[in-house]
């Protein structure tokens, strides 16, 4: 029986669907660290996890019996996609289900802070009674400034334009301006023109301290800023004491450079006890409506690929979009290099088999050829696909969809 390893508060709506399908579930409320994580995976053949656990290149070398990773998130940061390609391992994300999630939180803090409710609240449970409203104003008429026009950015800048907000926006790629927003050349541009500069940017590696104390002095004075993207890409020092200085009126931080494994452990940050600064411990996506709808969606791309080799929107490897034919099915997963193709059908056909379907995509080094032959387990071509020098993971379902044979990726 295949086993899967949940960890970090998945879903439940995740461990019914993979429990449906046949799979043995475990599921553990924290994240492991790496030494910890290889000792345990020696026993399962999916992973589930979200932002805190780091599935490293140490760790999927040690694990040879690891199917598949999802996490259960928009990032894949935490997760070494080179490594896990390149050893058979696919990695399934979720890429739109907590968006309107960390729109809303987005939102809400766009206009507490403008407002300047951290503050009038802590005075309340204080005890003071301070009404006025100095440094307060409406979010009507200021302008957004979105760093990063993704699936969030984009929604982002649809609803703040609905609160009559102007919205700019910059993004190393092209895209489709929504509404009104408006396009800028230069951060530079947008950051002198913006009330309010908000950052959705992807975690890869080039975005490592993009955000430092050179930008924050390009701010507007007075201007608000929010991090709901990567912890690593804001320089926190820095943004400590452009508050502090008054040059910034507040910010809003989800997202932080170190944060702890779990649930009540001690957290240390240089921004904690600032006046009209929120700090929330990553939670942009954490609605009970966004944690199903994740828990939904990459358990169901987890099992489909278990089932029936299906690779659609996995991030590492070729896509496939497949059904359950009722026949055998041999998948494999090769080095992308000419004459692959014509190599794999050969040995089928030195063995007698009748291709009924075939389909293959490639993408980068890897392509993916999925084969459909009644009877697979007694054609005997398995080794011979095995001992390809281009095999990187071989997979064979029965016509019944019984465990896989021979299990593990190849050694090459």
């Amino acid at each position: 029986m295949l086993r899967a390893l949940l960890l970090e508060n998945i879903h439940p709506d995740a461990v019914a669907i993979l429990e449906a399908a046949g799979i043995e579930v475990e599921t553990r409320p924290g994240a492991l660290d790496e030494s910890e994580l290889i000792e345990t995976l020696a026993d399962f053949q999916i992973l589930g996890i979200r932002s805190k656990t780091q599935v490293t290149r140490r760790v999927i070398e040690a694990s040879p019996g690891l199917l598949a990773v999802g996490t259960f998130s928009i990032g894949t940061n935490q997760i070494d996609l080179e490594a896990a390609a390149g050893h058979g391992v696919a990695v399934f994300n979720a890429p739109f289900s907590n968006t309107r999630s960390v729109v809303e939180l987005a939102v809400s803090e766009i206009i507490a802070l403008t407002r300047r409710l951290t503050v009038r609240d802590k005075a309340l449970h204080d005890g003071v009674w301070d009404k006025t409203a100095d440094g307060s104003h409406e979010v009507r008429g200021r302008t957004l400034g979105i760093i990063g026009y993704g699936n969030i950015g984009s929604q982002l800048s649809v609803l703040a334009e609905n609160l009559g907000m102007n919205v700019v926006f910059f993004d190393t790629s092209e895209k489709l301006a929504l509404g009104n927003a408006r396009r800028v050349e230069t951060l530079g541009e947008l950051l002198e023109v913006s009330d309010t500069v908000t950052i959705h940017v992807d975690g890869r590696a080039g975005n490592a301290g993009l955000f430092g104390d050179d930008l924050f002095a390009r701010m507007k004075p007075g201007a608000i800023f929010l991090n709901l993207s990567r912890g690593f890409v804001v320089d926190v020092e820095a943004l400590r004491e452009h508050i502090l200085s008054g040059h910034l009126s507040g910010a809003a931080v989800d997202v932080f450079p170190t944060e702890p494994k779990k649930r009540g452990d001690h957290f240390e940050s240089p921004l904690r006890g600032l006046d009209n600064v929120i700090l929330t411990p990553h939670v942009g996506g954490s609605t009970e409506e966004a944690q199903q709808s994740i828990g939904l969606f990459v358990a169901k791309k987890l099992r489909d690929y278990l089932l029936t080799g299906s690779t659609t929107l996995s991030v590492n490897l070729p896509n496939l979009q497949l059904e359950h034919t009722g026949v055998g099915r041999i998948a494999l997963l090769h080095r992308n290099v000419p004459g692959v193709l014509a190599a794999v059908n050969q040995v089928f056909a030195d063995h007698g088999a009748n291709i009924e379907a075939q389909m293959l995509a490639t993408h980068g080094e890897l392509g993916y050829v999925v084969t459909d032959i009644s009877d697979v387990t007694h054609r005997g071509a398995s080794s011979k696909l095995m001992a390809m020098d281009t095999t990187v993971r071989l997979r064979i379902r029965d016509a019944f969809d019984r465990p896989e044979f021979p299990p593990g990726p190849a050694a090459h």
